[in-house]
């Protein structure tokens, strides 16, 4: 298979570069002696994120929590919505949370989920892939900071649902 030629409007993350990412990014926060309780993973380009720094850190509380934002490439709604179940945060005052995802783009998801988070637990902070410029919060923990769109190795590819392949179409008879 012949990788595509790299398009300088956007960042490529293939499946190599993101277990460097990831492991880059565990071991910043491992350096900086924070010890996450548990890991909060925004779905569902965070549950990459999350499962790898889960690994990474030794921390096996993972929880998830869903937020729609994005509609398409570089198409949103105006405001993130949680969506359900939300993660319950009863009994965790104590608790240091990382909330992990893939990219924070605009920051409203971030924001949002730090916003909820605020109050209920003792210690919150987010780690990412990327970082735009324009984001409207700054993550304490990054990988990489960019202006660009990014493709990341679980969204470049068409859905295989209706293509035929998964859905038990076989060809001709």
């Amino acid at each position: 298979m012949t990788r595509p030629e790299p398009d300088a409007g956007r960042e490529t993350l293939d499946w190599a570069r993101f277990g460097t990412a990831t492991r880059k990014l565990a071991e910043s926060i491992a350096d900086d002696g924070y010890h996450p309780d548990l890991i909060l993973a925004i779905a569902r380009g965070g549950l990459f994120v999350a499962g790898a720094l889960g690994y990474a850190l030794s921390v096996k509380n993972i929880y998830v929590m869903n937020v729609e934002y994005y509609t398409g490439v570089d198409e949103r709604l105006p405001l993130p919505v949680v969506l359900p179940p939300v993660p319950d945060l009863v009994d965790l005052e104590s608790a240091s949370i990382l909330v992990a995802d893939d990219v924070a783009d605009t920051g409203h998801t971030l924001a949002l989920v730090h916003e909820l988070c605020k109050g209920k637990v003792a210690d919150v902070r987010a780690a990412v892939l990327y970082e735009k410029p324009r984001s409207v919060i700054s993550s304490r923990y990054v990988w990489e900071r960019t202006d660009r769109w990014i493709a990341f190795p679980w969204s470049s590819d068409p859905p295989v649902v209706g293509s035929g392949a998964a859905d038990g179409a076989s060809g001709p008879a």
